[in-house]
């Protein structure tokens, strides 16, 4: 009876984790948690963060320049398939994020982390590598911006903050 008893126990604590585990990776498939906004970490269970200098993605645009009220196309490239990500655009000023983006491919979609449309995450867990983006910039003077990304490759693994080069503000004294 004492066997059968903790028997029973441990089946019922492995699924009780199981199903713990399954959920916690089911709530992070449909996109990034707006816990990640201000430091774009995803908040998965032991995650193994990698250097950002030893990646294998790459955000950029082909502008060096914007104007206010521009829209600003930016790529992400990868050598190998990853299943979610985070983008925003971040003033060099003090790292706000800015402006909304106007243009997603699919397996995408607007998050809003402090106004609306202003950072955009995975919308499913199918693999994806390279992905084009419209930006649009305030209509107000913000300054110099940066693209940032976080990609993560698996449940466990992840780069945070890959970031672009300077796009300048044009027009600015």
């Amino acid at each position: 009876m004492e066997d059968g008893g903790r028997a029973h126990t441990g089946i019922v604590g492995w699924a009780c984790t199981t199903l713990c585990l399954v959920s916690c990776a089911a709530a992070f498939s449909q996109g990034a948690s707006l816990s990640a906004c201000t430091d774009m970490m995803p908040r998965h269970l032991r995650l193994q963060l990698h250097s950002s200098n030893n990646n294998y993605v790459t955000v950029h645009t082909n502008m060096s320049f914007y104007f206010p009220g521009d829209k600003v196309p930016v790529t992400v490239r990868s050598t190998r398939d990853y299943m979610g990500f985070m983008l925003q655009a971040r003033k060099v000023s003090n790292n706000e994020i800015a402006g909304t983006f106007i243009f997603l491919p699919p397996g995408s979609k607007l998050l809003t982390c402090f106004e609306d449309g202003d950072t955009v995450t995975h919308s499913d867990k199918s693999l994806k590598r390279n992905l084009s983006f419209i930006w649009k910039a305030p209509d107000q003077p913000i300054g110099d911006i940066k693209f940032f990304i976080s990609i993560v490759q698996s449940y466990f693994v992840y780069w945070a903050k890959i970031e672009s080069a300077v796009v300048a503000q044009g027009g600015q004294n």
